[in-house]
């Protein structure tokens, strides 16, 4: 009963916090000067007259006519005062109506839809890769706490978390795909140009193929904390009462590391496992780029630098909801892994 009461108390904060999100994202980009009805009616101009293009506020509305500004105003709802459109917005919202992409003629929702798998297979995977390796790591580091592989491996993942992902794509590229040194791995995309007459298994090693070098981008640097984090709260736990106990009565070093020290050693890691959820629904821009990857990420840039107002807000919205959900998962993990939290003190 005392979890059903946390997790509703949860959701009802979550509806204020996400209307201050969209509320003061939707100000930021309505008022910032250079929105999509600038951008529309600079187009038109630059159709019908070959210049550059000119805001409004500096040549008026030269070349475009008063109709076409109205019809453009309602295409785009800026026809209505800005309280008005505010509240419009939200209501559409509930039913996922994030409004039409002035870049696609889309509706935001499916663009997002469409680009949404790209995150999410290389969210859930370095998701899972990093967490299992960052996690195997720390246990090795402190099974040989102090010694020369401890030492080695603290160095080696030091290094790897000053490196930037994008440099790392492209000496991925330069070293291992595109022939100038080996052509082990293609250059980009997906899948091959004949995934689709492949049987399961060869898409499957297909995917694989094309999946090694952005993923390895992608996870780069990001066992650094984990592993560090897990190795120190091992070493904080092998120091315990009932670890010396367990010990006393005869219990393996390993044993004492992997099955009683790390139970505890989780608490501290499973806290920010609820972040991967965001992690699907932002994607990484440079890393989608040097791979030609049409994800998330990308579509974000675009966005923002083509001043697509409806898809800013849609992937703010998604990518604020994803975060909200994400941290809640996070608090229940943290439940699950220590029994002395108790619900009703949440």
């Amino acid at each position: 009963m005392k979890i059903h009461l946390y997790l509703l108390r949860r959701l009802v904060m979550m509806i204020p916090t996400l209307f201050g999100i969209t509320l003061v994202t939707f100000l930021i980009l309505n008022l910032a000067p250079g929105g999509p009805l600038e951008q529309k009616i600079q187009k038109i101009r630059f159709g019908q007259t070959g210049g550059g293009a000119k805001t409004l506020s500096t040549r008026g509305q030269q070349g475009v006519s008063q109709e076409v500004i109205e019809a453009i105003k309602k295409q785009y709802g800026f026809d209505k005062p800005l309280h008005e459109r505010y509240f419009i917005w939200v209501k559409n919202i509930t039913r996922l109506d994030f409004g039409q992409s002035a870049d696609y003629n889309q509706p935001v929702i499916d663009v997002i839809v469409s680009r949404f798998p790209v995150s999410l297979q290389f969210g859930v995977a370095s998701f899972i890769l990093t967490y299992g390796i960052s996690i195997f790591l720390g246990l090795f580091m402190a099974y040989h706490a102090h010694k020369f592989a401890d030492s080695s491996l603290s160095l080696g993942l030091i290094v790897a978390s000053a490196i930037p992902p994008f440099a790392f794509g492209v000496l991925l590229l330069v070293f291992f795909a595109g022939g100038t040194f080996f052509d082990f791995f293609p250059l980009g995309y997906l899948h091959s140009e004949e995934y689709f007459d492949l049987s399961l298994g060869g898409k499957i090693l297909d995917r694989l193929h094309h999946f090694a070098l952005p993923l390895a981008a992608y996870m780069i640097g990001s066992f650094t904390t984990l592993a560090f984090l897990c190795r120190n709260s091992v070493l904080d736990a092998i120091n315990k009462d009932y670890i010396r106990t367990a010990r006393a009565i005869g219990v393996s070093r390993w044993k004492l590391y992997t099955r009683h020290a790390f139970r505890n050693a989780l608490i501290p890691i499973v806290t920010g496992i609820g972040g991967f959820l965001a992690v699907f629904l932002s994607g990484s821009l440079l890393v989608e780029t040097i791979f030609q990857l049409n994800g998330i990420g990308l579509l974000g840039f675009q966005a923002l630098m083509s001043r697509d107002y409806n898809m800013i807000m849609g992937l703010t919205f998604l990518q604020s909801v994803a975060l909200l959900v994400g941290n809640l998962i996070g608090d229940l993990a943290y439940m699950a892994v220590d029994p002395r939290v108790d619900f009703a003190g949440s």
